[in-house]
């Protein structure tokens, strides 16, 4: 089964993008994943709050290559790096459709 890895970010300093995006995204290549969204294109049409600076959204074949990537070693610096420059969430969501089971 498919899953997905969403994160929504706001960024509280942008030191550490360039490097990020040249590095992750060939091992979340690696691991099997592909971007289907990263951008700072949204809107909020229901709900309250702001919404966040950007949504990033990677499809990964399986949840075992999701997490390979996650919490692989050769990722944690880079995670420990966006953790530090941006507040957000991070989430894994099942390519599944519950009304369907």
């Amino acid at each position: 089964m498919k899953y997905y890895a969403v994160a929504k970010m706001d960024f509280t300093d942008n030191n550490w993008v360039t490097d990020y995006l040249k590095n992750v995204t060939p091992m979340v290549e690696k691991a099997g994943g592909r971007y289907l969204a990263r951008t700072p294109s949204l809107e909020l049409i229901e709900g309250d709050g702001p919404p966040p600076q950007t949504i990033v959204l990677i499809e990964f074949p399986s949840r075992e290559a999701a997490e390979k990537f996650y919490y692989g070693e050769e990722y944690q610096p880079y995670k420990e790096s966006r953790q530090k420059g941006s507040v957000g969430e991070f989430y894994f969501v099942a390519g599944q459709d519950v009304a369907k089971m």
